[in-house]
């Protein structure tokens, strides 16, 4: 059995952090070999079928004989934004916090239960 890759040494950065949608788009420029690596690798972690499925199918195109697609595994992806980091909301925009349930008010006071008996 071949030795299992480091996470640092797989074909696309930030493989496991990688969203389905970004994963189709960039597994295009990675040949045959670079494909079975990474099904390897994720057979061996986290087996998440729909990935193993685009994982094979790309393999069997690339067996049928397509080319990987020109282009760079590291390129900017679409889940990250330019020029924004972190959470949009701010201060400015995050709504007041809420306090606890009242539990009467001074012109609605609870009642205190009577004997049942």
């Amino acid at each position: 059995m071949a030795e299992e890759p480091g996470r640092s040494t797989l074909p696309l950065p930030d493989y496991d952090q990688l969203p389905l949608g970004s994963l189709e788009s960039r597994v295009r420029s990675l040949t045959a070999e670079e494909v079975e690596e990474l099904i390897a690798h994720e057979r061996t972690h986290a087996d998440r079928v729909p990935v193993t499925e685009v994982l094979t199918a790309r393999l069997r195109q690339l067996q049928s004989g397509a080319r990987p697609t020109s282009g760079d595994p590291t390129a900017a992806r679409p889940e990250q934004h330019a020029g924004r980091a972190g959470s949009p909301v701010t201060p400015a925009t995050s709504p007041q916090p809420a306090g606890p349930p009242p539990h009467g008010t001074p012109d609605q006071r609870g009642k205190p239960k009577g004997d049942r008996t």
